[in-house]
């Protein structure tokens, strides 16, 4: 079965996923529509497809199967509407929309008309997803205690005169960006509980702009803290996420994670469970207790260890291919559901609502700092 994807968009991501898409056996582009001419061309000269001369010729193409949006953020709802009445299925970029409500008209439509919508969230088709909700669910660690996603973003080719800095046309750093980690967390941890959050304002050369964002979310008994910085240059560009449970924590780095370490305390039996999610790779005991010594509290609790372990695991160079690799899963997962409604999908849209939904809630309860 063969899936031809219009795309509505031709910016400079719409490449890197188009790439990662033609992976996916059976699938090709049937055209693109973008309002700079140019980039139109550009886009048709690379990947070989037709020009379409303004959206409705897109989406009323008896050729197109799938639309896939990759325009800027207050142009999702109203795209992704489009494209359901014409009788598309529709992938789009993060986030689904500038609020939450909108959101929940596109699945009522998608659900009315069957039809597939889903926003871009491929966080969870990281292997080190499972992994680490594999850590979680068995508690290998003990229970989640506290969290942090630090992200020190680059904001070198963002001038200010770019839709990224007008809230009316981004939706502000909480809904363009961070609803990929509200979807990561909740992933992990379950629905959370947003606490507090700020918005930090600088002066740019000619107007006000807020490069900061933080957000403090319960999630079980837990705190964990989001902050996104765009301020760096691109060559300093990094992410650090980290969980912390009572016997121990995971740390990974990149904002798609790359590499994943586990330091802790655990018996035997953990370290089996360990060996089972990272087959082949190397666990280094750093200590190993003896009688007395493998008693020990934390968290008001008497506990037992036989060591005290470090592993680390994943490769930083390889990360381009990694997260091209989850746009490709992601795509296949989608294209299962299309196939067969009773495939059960990693990613619907209720995560693009649930994202939505949290970085809403931060963005209206932002303290101005």
């Amino acid at each position: 079965m063969k899936f031809r994807i219009g795309v509505l968009g031709a910016g400079g991501f719409s490449y890197f996923s188009v790439d990662a898409f033609l992976r996916v056996p059976g699938v090709s582009i049937s055209g693109v529509y973008d309002l700079d001419p140019e980039n139109a061309n550009s886009f048709a000269d690379k990947f070989k497809c037709r020009i379409f001369k303004n959206q409705e010729k897109l989406l009323t193409d008896q050729e197109t199967d799938i639309i896939y949006i990759s325009t800027p953020p207050y142009l999702h709802y109203q795209n992704s509407k489009d494209g359901l009445l014409a009788g598309k299925h529709v992938i789009c970029e993060k986030p689904a929309a500038l609020k939450s409500g909108e959101v929940v008209d596109l699945i009522g439509i998608a659900n009315e008309k069957k039809l597939l919508y889903v926003v871009n969230l491929m966080q969870r088709y990281n292997p080190l997803f499972d992994k680490v909700k594999s850590i979680v669910d068995q508690k290998i660690l003990g229970e989640f205690l506290h969290g942090y996603f630090e992200n020190y973003a680059s904001d070198e080719n963002l001038v200010e005169g770019h839709w990224m800095w007008d809230e009316k046309k981004s939706g502000g750093i909480f809904i363009e960006h961070a609803v990929h980690f509200f979807d990561l967390i909740e992933g992990w941890l379950g629905t959370g509980e947003l606490v507090a959050s700020q918005k930090i304002t600088k002066q740019g050369i000619t107007k006000e702009i807020w490069p900061e964002v933080q957000a403090i979310c319960k999630y079980r008994n837990g705190i964990f803290n989001f902050y996104h910085g765009f301020h760096q240059a691109n060559r300093m560009d990094r992410q650090e996420l980290k969980l912390v449970f009572e016997l121990g924590d995971v740390t990974l780095n990149e904002w798609v994670p790359t590499t994943l370490k586990l330091q802790g305390l655990v018996n035997d039996e953990d370290i089996r469970k360990i060996k089972d999610l990272f087959p082949g790779e190397e666990i280094k005991i750093i200590r190993e207790f003896s009688d007395d010594e493998k008693k020990f509290r934390s968290n008001f609790k008497d506990r037992s260890t036989d060591f005290e372990i470090v592993f680390e695991t994943g490769q930083f160079a390889n990360k381009y291919n990694i997260y091209k690799q989850l746009l490709t899963d992601m795509l296949t997962d989608q294209i299962a559901w299309i196939k067969n409604r009773d495939h059960k999908r990693v990613v619907t849209g209720e995560n693009g609502l649930n994202s939505v939904i949290m970085a809403e809630k931060a963005n209206n309860m932002a303290v101005i700092l």
